[in-house]
């Protein structure tokens, strides 16, 4: 008895859904271009990263080494974004992260994804929230928290009067958020405004390579006593000069908290349902909104730090701000305004995936049924957009830029990560619609089909996957991804094995063993032959890359961010256990059909 309850239980936690049937390609609502996809892809990812990020990634982690910073987290970015062109071609339903983890991998990390991504969309949300103030003020000349101080300090404490302005400017923007959710030219707001971040970053690229000095990137100690900065005790700490002055560590924790610029292109999968030849389409788009924001970036960062010794560059300090240290003043207005408008149109468009994602994990019975109607009540969504505008002031207020980048990009690296899993799973998957075609697959094979051995594991008799060998990839694929986890525990121990420590130097080598025997076990099984319009190439190294690389980015995060995911996810597990692997729909369904 308390074994079968253990094999009930452990069902739900893996069980996946159906795939339900795409909206057809004909249907009227599918009206996204190519174009349309792209514009939305760099008008999403392009934002706060490149105006308020880069002065924190310089000042104090990377230096003009921010140059290499972009380049790894816009690696790790374009291969997550093979995958997820990959699988919205084999899935082409409007989703997230979440829908792909459910229909692969099974309700529990789908739940954790979910969960996962509503607290880093609430965490953007704070982020764009605290990035527009940060530029209005500076804009203004800092008169915004100068006045309030001066006018509500005999009423209020002194730390309110100085964040007061958080709240003010976030109901301003609910009601504009209010005012815009039914907007008919979406797509064509979206367009301009894209254009013009281009037009203006392209400005500041031709400014940097214009008025940049190459021996910015050649600091040494006597530039900073030139510089009268003899005293850096106000100063965060200058490292040591050169185009690397806070070392190797330092480029590992400027690319982890780097890869938070790239996150944005998850808006063109949301809207897969909407897109003309979607397998064709939205792949297309991933792929090229991907390489613009990265072409953006590789430019933009080389542009700052050749313009602006990096010591110069603050925690707080944006990306206008460059072009007053070249006696450029008009330039740093222009630019200014347009960051105003980009955050602006950021911010407008920031509460609906969140809706939508809390709608679906409700539809679905993972979370409380009155959060369904957060999509379809009269009043539901401005109550849902009030609460959420509300909550990401409060984040704003009590953490700080960095903390809430982090926190964000720890989120969607797990997220990108179980996609990339996902990919690797599916294409070694026999072709499904659901579980009962699956068991009747099973049960046509017979029980030969079920018997392992391995000659067969390495030698497979079909050159088509069969349930037994895409059992073995499931298997082999989740303990790869337990050994890749291991060895970025380990190498992030980087200094102790440069010091030739023959024990860490004998793990490293045991997992790589591992994993390279494990990888060639999935090398040798049948893949699905469905013709796809886009398919990652090599196969299983790209996936495995994809989450390797996503992996140690995650161990580059600080303690602090760690301690708050793993509050979160607290919560949210004790809401599943509690109630969501109790009322989930499909857990429903397949207790009553057993």
């Amino acid at each position: 008895m308390l074994r079968q309850a253990l094999r009930r239980f452990g069902q739900k936690l893996v069980h996946r859904p159906p795939l339900k049937e795409p909206v057809p390609e004909d249907d009227p609502q599918r009206r996204l271009s190519t174009l349309d996809l792209v514009a939305l892809g760099v008008g999403r990812t392009v934002g706060v990263g490149v105006y308020v990020l880069a002065g924190e990634v310089v000042s104090n982690q990377a230096g003009p080494s921010i140059v290499i910073c972009f380049l790894v987290a816009g690696l790790s970015s374009v291969l997550s974004g093979l995958c997820y062109a990959e699988i919205t071609a084999r899935v082409p339903l409007s989703g997230s992260s979440y829908l792909y983890t459910y229909v692969t991998i099974g309700e529990l990390w789908a739940f954790i994804t979910g969960w996962n991504l509503i607290f880093s969309l609430v965490a953007d949300t704070a982020n764009v929230t605290r990035a527009w103030i940060l530029a209005f003020a500076n804009l203004l000349g800092n008169q915004i928290s100068q006045t309030l101080r001066e006018s509500i300090l005999l009423y209020v404490p002194q730390v309110l009067a100085e964040y007061l302005v958080f709240f003010v400017v976030g109901l301003v923007l609910l009601l504009m958020e209010l005012q815009t959710l039914n907007h008919s030219r979406f797509f064509l707001i979206t367009k301009v405004i894209t254009l013009m971040k281009l037009l203006v970053l392209g400005f500041v690229i031709i400014s940097g390579f214009i008025k940049g000095d190459l021996h910015n990137w050649m600091l040494t100690e006597d530039d900073y006593i030139m510089a009268g900065l003899n005293d850096t005790s106000s100063l965060s700490p200058l490292g040591s000069g050169g185009f690397v002055p806070f070392g190797f560590k330092g480029i590992l924790h400027g690319a982890a908290t780097c890869f938070y610029t790239f996150i944005g292109f998850h808006n063109i999968f949301e809207r897969v349902e909407e897109a003309q030849n979607p397998q064709h389409s939205v792949p297309m788009g991933i792929v090229i909104s991907l390489f613009i924001c990265l072409l953006v970036y590789f430019g933009v960062s080389s542009a700052l730090t050749l313009m602006v010794p990096y010591y110069k560059l603050q925690p707080g300090s944006i990306l206008p701000e460059a072009f007053l240290h070249i006696g450029w003043a008009p330039a740093y207005y222009v630019v200014a305004f347009g960051f105003l408008c980009s955050l602006s149109s950021s911010l407008l468009g920031s509460m609906l995936p969140i809706r939508q994602l809390i709608h679906k994990m409700a539809r679905d019975g993972l979370l409380f049924p009155v959060l369904a109607r957060i999509e379809t009540g009269t009043y539901a969504p401005i109550v849902a957009t009030v609460i959420f505008g509300i909550t990401a002031p409060v984040m704003a207020v009590f953490f700080g830029l960095t903390d809430l980048v982090n926190f964000r990009s720890l989120g969607s690296l797990l997220a990108y990560s179980l996609v990339a899993l996902c990919v690797l799973i599916l294409r070694y998957q026999p072709q499904r619609r659901n579980e009962e075609n699956e068991a009747e697959e099973q049960e046509e094979n017979g029980p030969a089909a079920e018997r392992l051995t391995l000659q067969g594991l390495l030698f497979p008799g079909s050159s088509t996957p069969t349930p037994l060998s895409g059992r073995v990839v499931y298997v082999c694929s989740s303990l790869l991804a337990l050994l890749l986890t291991l060895l970025c525990l380990v190498l992030a121990q980087w200094p102790v094995l440069l010091s030739g420590d023959p024990v860490w130097i004998s793990v490293v080598m045991v997992l790589l063993m591992l994993i390279t025997g494990i990888t060639g076990v999935i090398w040798r099984q049948p893949q699905s032959s469905s013709p796809l319009y886009f398919k990652v190439p090599a196969l299983p190294l790209v996936p495995l890359l994809s989450i390797f690389v996503n992996v140690y980015l995650m161990m580059q995060m600080t303690a602090g961010t760690w301690a708050r995911f793993g509050v979160s996810m607290l919560i949210g597990l004790a809401i599943y256990f509690s109630y969501g692997i109790k009322h989930s729909v499909e857990g429903v369904g397949m207790a009553n059909s057993t």
